[in-house]
């Protein structure tokens, strides 16, 4: 059997572990107390014990596979908004409905779900709004709007795509930059960056800012209606419930972009300009259990190398091409929690990513204080 009629059901079954993540929050929900726990337990420690156990998978399919050869891979990319929407809300309306759970259980219940949005609906609306098919952006709309970050979606493909790894890019993380100043600053620049680069897109076709192709319209109106819904179904408490899990799945998502480039930087060949992105300049994890449940997301080097590529063609890279990180998501972004631990483990890598890569480069500070020199027009 070639490798591109592989890609069936059997090959897509591990990457439909999220989905277990649903009956996780039904039971949370349902018995209270500590039971919320396990979703966490599922998504962080079950999938870290897995990696360790299976170890890599250093594997590469073939990137030439047709989309119809990847039906079960998408369809849960593509069932995932209703499960999120039935969890989210769902909850808000049960819990508010039977009384029968008290602050801390709530609490602990969207905490549960907050790591659902964010560890499987943010990573899911990344896939979906690199496609082309309407159905799918809309999909990725609607899951990104559900975490009030709707912004993500210009930001993500206008601004980071192009700058990354430089200092125009918010969510690139410098080399010595912790995790909460890195945060601050994501919740400050990405909204900016994200509204000036659509402001910027409407100019060169000749219109305003308000124009109604702005998609901010529409980031807005499906933000508003998540909100109304939230209040809708649980009052004042539902709207707090859902404002709760949307900042642990925003939080999530943040440790993951820091994780994703922190350190990694584009050589500079002036004049405002940048070498081109290669797999250098993310770094690389192959642990198994991880990129199941992330749907390949720790490929991340072949993600910005080839940015069209559905999640499961994306290649992995051995220590030559690209940076190797020691551990799956879930561990590094605790580590990046603790920043004198992150920079103990972290910083020698970087430092030895650049006497590979970047020999010939004397002199870091500018990349390091992000003062390298830009064009007038830059953003």
């Amino acid at each position: 059997m070639s490798e591109s009629r592989a890609l069936n059901l059997p090959a897509a079954a591990p990457f439909w572990l999220s989905v277990l993540l649903i009956p996780l929050v039904v039971l949370a929900a349902w018995r209270g107390g500590w039971w919320w726990a396990l979703i966490p337990a599922y998504a962080w420690y079950l999938t870290t014990a897995l990696d360790i156990i299976l170890g890599l998978n250093e594997k590469n399919p073939d990137p030439d596979t047709g989309t119809d050869q990847l039906f079960w891979h998408r369809a849960v990319t593509l069932i995932w908004f209703p499960l999120q929407f039935a969890a989210i809300f769902g909850s808000i309306w049960y819990v508010q409905a039977t009384g029968h759970l008290s602050g801390f259980e709530k609490l602990g219940l969207f905490f549960g779900i907050g790591v659902l949005s964010g560890s499987i609906g943010i990573v899911y609306a990344h896939e979906l709004l690199h496609q082309k098919t309407p159905v799918e952006r809309w999909l990725g709309d609607l899951l990104l709007a559900s975490v009030l970050y709707s912004h993500f979606r210009t930001e993500h493909l206008l601004v980071h795509h192009s700058w990354v790894s430089t200092p125009r890019d918010a969510v690139s993380a410098r080399y010595g930059e912790g995790f909460y100043g890195f945060f601050r600053r994501v919740l400050t620049d990405g909204p900016r960056s994200a509204w000036l680069a659509e402001t910027r897109f409407l100019a060169r076709a000749g219109c305003g800012p308000w124009d109604r192709r702005n998609p901010f319209w529409r980031y807005g109106a499906l933000q508003l209606g998540m909100l109304a819904l939230a209040a809708a179904l649980g009052g004042w408490i539902g709207v707090f419930l859902f404002l709760f899990q949307a900042f642990v799945a925003v939080w999530q998502l943040e440790l993951t972009n820091y994780v994703e480039h922190y350190g990694l930087t584009r050589k500079h060949l002036g004049d405002g300009r940048y070498e081109p992105v290669r797999p250098r300049h993310s770094w690389n994890a192959s642990h198994t259990a991880t990129n199941w449940l992330l749907i390949n997301l720790q490929r991340h080097s072949d993600h910005h190398y080839k940015p069209d590529r559905r999640f499961p063609l994306l290649q992995t890279y051995g220590a030559d091409d690209a940076p190797q990180l020691p551990y799956g998501y879930p561990l590094m972004t605790f580590v990046a929690m603790v920043p004198p631990l992150w920079r103990r483990r972290m910083n020698p890598r970087v430092r030895a990513w650049r006497r590979q890569f970047y020999p010939e480069i004397a002199d870091w500070t500018p990349y390091d204080t992000g003062v390298l020199p830009m064009p007038r027009n830059a953003l």
